[in-house]
């Protein structure tokens, strides 16, 4: 019996989601061969739904799995907001040891408890930078006044208002038009997004603030997950255990070829100082404590532990 699979995504060919996807499926169809089907629908967007769909597909079993950011389900999984502290960005490498070890499977259990999705893998969705027309965001203070797209995450939303900044959501569907109309002054997001979705033909200063390591949830309804045969299941982690180390590598290679692409379409790039960081990460202390004390001990434990003991 051939057990039909679908995963879906949001995004275009060059996205490093969707080829991290991509080796999902070969990597799986490998492993597993004629047991299974793989079906990869890359980008839902083209079909008319929002990105964040995607969670309610998932979830209600129209497709059994896919990836998304954290974020968005931080709302039903408190947990997860660990990720949504901003200017607290560790290492790159760090955060991999740290996910991939014992606070990984505790957000995972988390996540199981509390929603219909079992988490599979963390996927890099990027350092999130600050894009606009024609502002460098050197200082808080150059922050005031100007419209913010961001993530929909009361978190998120909280620090850019402690910055000066007027907070607004608006999916990624709808970003490139909110762009390119000046719906917004400034957004931010990884810089192969910027670049991907097109926004820099707007948008020509991009700060370089590494504001936040973005967390992609590599999702799986549970129950059909579970209803799968051992060796099926066996299978898919096996192919997403691939598919992650690609995924992770493709993020990292495609930041400098981003800013290269970037840079060579005349695009300005700000670098902000470690003096000009810290002073964001200090106007924002106070709305990332708030965000802390939602965890328990053992979870701000548990993290600062694995943290400590990675190495760089």
């Amino acid at each position: 019996m051939v057990t039909k699979i679908r995963f879906g995504g949001y995004q275009g060919d060059k996205s490093v989601h969707t080829r991290g996807a991509q080796v999902f499926c070969s990597a799986l169809e490998r492993i597993a061969g004629d047991a299974v089907e793989v079906k990869f629908q890359q980008n839902i967007v083209e079909s008319g739904h929002k990105a964040s769909d995607l969670l309610f597909m998932t979830e209600n079993g129209e497709l059994d799995g896919c990836y998304f950011s954290s974020s968005y389900l931080a709302g039903r999984v408190p947990e997860l907001a660990l990720f949504d502290q901003h200017f607290v960005v560790p290492n790159r490498h760090k955060a991999y040891r740290v996910l991939d070890g014992s606070l990984g499977r505790r957000l995972a259990a988390e996540v199981a408890a509390k929603t219909g999705f079992c988490v599979l893998g963390y996927w890099d969705n990027g350092l999130r930078q600050i894009s606009s027309v024609d502002t460098a965001f050197r200082s808080p203070s150059d922050c005031a006044g100007h419209k913010l797209r961001t993530l929909a995450s009361d978190d998120h939303q909280r620090v850019f208002r402690a910055l000066g900044f007027e907070p607004v959501t608006i999916d990624v569907r709808d970003l490139p038009e909110a762009v390119t109309n000046r719906r917004v002054d400034a957004q931010e997001n990884p810089l192969t997004n910027i670049y991907n979705f097109a926004l820099h033909k707007t948008h020509r200063v991009i700060t370089l603030t590494d504001h936040l390591l973005g967390v992609a949830l590599v999702l799986f309804n549970r129950q059909v997950l579970e209803s799968w045969h051992p060796e099926i299941r066996a299978a898919v982690e096996a192919a997403v255990a691939q598919a992650t180390v690609a995924q992770r590598r493709y993020a990292e290679e495609d930041d400098l070829i981003c800013s290269k692409a970037l840079t060579d379409d005349g695009v300005t790039l700000f670098k902000l100082s470690e003096t000009e960081r810290a002073a964001f990460a200090e106007t924002t202390r106070a709305e990332v404590e708030k965000t802390r004390q939602r965890f328990g001990v053992d979870l701000i434990a548990l993290f600062e532990d694995d943290l400590a003991r990675s190495k760089s």
